[in-house]
């Protein structure tokens, strides 16, 4: 999928060189003969010509706005003030009847990036990544490739996109992803091909509608000695077969624009039909929503809640390969597979699971000349269910979780750095704990 481009420093820069743009033109031009002219109110707007800045940015960033008297100086203003900005080759502002049309070309026409990187979390170890993307890799394609790899994770993602394809707000898309993860909390392997094209629509930048069809391949093998007698019983050396995924997301401007004097909120859901015209077929439906409110100046309340749920459609067992193991991203204090149904010291994972945070944040000083955002939360959650409890032995009931703790997040030399202090306060015997949490990404 094509990610939107990173524009905040872009909005900054306009929003102050356009107020001196359009304030010196149209002081100029109060003592021309151009301020005689007649007004003419233009009911709409259209950019043409953007392929990788959105038409919102451009118009918010010289606040260009559709029933306004526009002049001839203004039009030579918004001009100015997109000419400004440095990303354009040309800008030509002009009227159609009752239209403002904006028509612009962008300086560079295949802008990209390519990056290698160590990342470091507490329990997966160091983590080296290389990411390479550009926005124009075939004519008005998107395409990117990530490549991580330790002694745990191997690991590739590659993504093709194209933008107003077959119809304006309708985007073609092609995704890969190849795994081997071997962890060594775990007494398997679990490998997997995944291969999918789909179609997205966007109503807006706020909501997203995506279809897609693929192919997966995935096995779980090399089971080692002492392993549950459930994982032995899951085991299979491979199964492929197309699948079927719905998505929805749905962002307010103020996530979009990362705002934190604004409430704001972020829906997301996925539905996935897995191993289609098997015996294995599977209905695995994800849920995450996410909001803040600001509580003044400098703090903020957020409330984050996640959930999953996998079955058979064919009355069909689940794999642990299949089943949801959350971790410290959704439960702070608890490792990686570090709770729900365990056996024979393996984590098992659970075909349903539920966790929310509640965390309020403080904007503390400035590191480094950048912000530093300091939160006490609390987290809560579960993870339970399995279709085979090996007659009653297996404990797949479910069992709250609960953690209290603190987090920091800054930027030192660009390179940003989370970290968080948690405790649990609800657990089970078994569950393996992670009271601390570090990560960084550093590239070079």
């Amino acid at each position: 999928m094509l990610p939107k481009m990173n524009r905040k420093s872009f909005h900054k820069f306009l929003r102050q060189s356009s107020l001196i743009a359009v304030g010196a033109g149209m002081l100029a031009a109060s003592f021309t003969d151009a301020v005689k002219a007649q007004a003419v109110y233009l009911t709409d707007v259209e950019v043409r010509g953007a392929e990788f800045i959105s038409e919102a940015d451009i118009l918010q960033a010289c606040d260009i706005i559709p029933n306004f008297p526009y002049q001839d100086y203004d039009l030579a203003a918004i001009e100015d003030c997109l000419m400004m900005t440095g990303v354009f080759e040309e800008v030509d502002v002009r009227t159609e009847d009752r239209t403002l049309v904006v028509e612009v070309q962008e300086l560079n026409t295949r802008p990209g990036r390519l990056e290698a990187s160590l990342a470091y979390a507490s329990v997966d170890g160091v983590i080296g990544s290389l990411y390479f993307e550009r926005y124009n890799l075939f004519p008005q394609t998107f395409g990117s490739l990530r490549l991580d790899f330790n002694t745990e994770i191997k690991r590739a993602t590659a993504s093709l996109y194209r933008n107003n394809l077959p119809a304006p707000g309708f985007g073609i898309g092609f995704d890969m992803h190849l795994a081997s993860l071997n962890y060594d909390d775990t007494s398997y392997t679990h490998e997997y091909a995944r291969l999918e094209p789909y179609l997205a629509w966007s109503r807006n930048r706020n909501t997203r509608v995506e279809v897609g069809l693929g192919y997966r391949g995935h096995r779980q093998s090399d089971i080692g000695a002492g392993a549950s007698a459930l994982v032995v019983k899951e085991q299979t050396n491979g199964i492929s077969a197309p699948y079927l995924r719905f998505g929805f997301n749905h962002s307010s401007d103020a996530v979009l624009d990362d705002a934190w004097d604004a409430a704001g909120f972020q829906f997301k859901f996925d539905q996935f039909f897995w191993n289609l015209g098997t015996n294995d077929q599977l209905t695995d439906s994800r849920v995450a929503m996410s909001s803040y409110v600001p509580l003044g100046n400098d703090f903020r309340f957020l409330v984050s809640v996640s959930a999953g749920y996998v079955n058979g459609l064919d009355g069909n067992a689940t794999r642990a390969i299949d089943r949801f193991f959350p971790g410290p991203t959704d439960l702070r204090g608890f490792s990686p597979r570090g709770l729900g149904p365990r056996h024979a010291g393996d984590a098992l994972g659970g075909n349903k699971y539920a966790v929310a945070s509640f965390e309020v944040q403080k904007k503390l000083d400035t590191l480094f000349k950048a912000p530093v955002y300091g939160g006490i939360f609390v987290d809560t959650g579960a993870a339970w269910s399995l279709d085979d409890t090996l007659g009653g032995v297996i404990d797949d009931s479910q069992r709250r979780r609960s953690s209290v703790g603190l987090s920091l997040t800054f930027n030192v030399a660009n390179t940003p750095v989370s970290l968080y202090v948690a405790k649990p306060i609800e657990k089970e015997a078994g569950d393996q704990e992670q009271a601390f949490g570090l990560s960084f990404t550093a590239r070079f």
